[in-house]
């Protein structure tokens, strides 16, 4: 997996007209009221052109774009407009939102997981320092920025997140169409510290697939879903991965399937230090979860199965 995230940081273009404070804001009323009106002034810097439906036009055409060949359901027209519909999920690093890009007057449109990483100001990531080991950029000064934590640092960590998420959720994704043995979100775009996603639920109701932590399957489907679990691991092994916050709170269930999502803090489990540790914790979160709900012991063997990966990864 690329290490060097630069390519994938773009930012978005900032919109919206700028006013400044007149230096008789605080007179009264009755003394302005009577003052000559002048016209106002034609602000260059106003977007005045809005959709007629919708909250905006599509961003696709200023994003960096999700692997081709494109899915089919993607609405990839410079004519659709995109939707605020609400809040998915809330976190400490970011906020899901769900949007509907369409284009107006057709029956082109789709739902989209808009991820918007937090802004520099507030709380970003817990114990980020040992999931940046082994991500550098080109540049000294970024670097130590993002080591000094300072607000520009902060923020190309938050970018730097968003693009590692981007770079390994198109990475998955790929391999999953081509083998079928992992299942991730679609990578749609990416934006400075927004990455909009396939919408992995009902798209009728508009209804997220559950959590595996909120399921409390049958026996039969439990062993298939360990089964797809341990697919998935072993292909991020492969790719020298790990998941590194791994839990039933990040796995989603759609249509019997397992579904990994968030994927920010993703570890080369080669070129950082704790590669190994963050590897054998998600392994030991993840089998905790299905002993407890019931597959034996010798299946969920968190030992048996880390030292698999170890193998698979070329970890010696």
């Amino acid at each position: 997996m690329p290490r060097d995230y630069d390519d994938y940081s773009g930012s978005a273009r900032s919109r919206g007209g700028r006013t400044t404070r007149r230096f008789d804001d605080d007179e009264p009323r009755f003394l302005k009221r009577n003052r000559h009106a002048t016209t106002a002034a034609f602000d260059t810097n106003a977007d005045t052109d809005t959709p007629d439906v919708g909250d905006r036009w599509s961003t696709w055409d200023q994003a960096v774009h999700g692997p081709e060949p494109h899915p089919d359901w993607l609405v990839t027209e410079l004519a659709a407009v995109d939707t605020e519909l609400g809040v998915l999920k809330t976190g400490k690093e970011a906020d899901v939102h769900l949007v509907r890009r369409a284009v107006p007057d057709s029956d082109r449109s789709c739902l989209l997981a808009a991820k918007r990483y937090r802004d520099p100001e507030h709380r970003l990531f817990h114990r980020d320092a040992g999931y940046l080991e082994g991500r550098r950029v080109r540049r000294s000064r970024e670097n130590r920025a993002m080591e000094g934590r300072t607000a520009f640092g902060r923020q190309m960590i938050a970018g730097q997140w968003a693009a590692a998420e981007f770079a390994a959720l198109s990475r998955l994704w790929q391999v999953g169409r081509e083998l079928g043995s992992i299942a991730v979100p679609y990578p749609v775009q990416l934006i400075g510290t927004e990455l909009m996603l396939e919408f992995v639920g009902d798209p009728v109701q508009g209804e997220a697939a559950p959590r595996l932590a909120q399921l409390r399957p049958d026996p039969v489907l439990l062993r298939q879903l360990w089964d797809q679990l341990v697919d998935a691991l072993v292909v991020l092994a492969r790719a020298g991965l790990a998941h590194g916050d791994l839990s039933p709170y990040n796995l989603l269930v759609h249509a019997d399937r397992l579904v990994l999502i968030d994927l920010p803090q993703v570890v080369d489990v080669v070129a950082n230090p704790g590669g190994r540790e963050f590897l054998a914790r998600d392994v030991r979160v993840v089998a905790a979860w299905f002993a407890a709900r019931g597959l034996p012991g010798e299946l969920v063997d968190p030992g048996v199965l880390t030292g698999r990966l170890f193998r698979e990864a070329g970890l010696r």
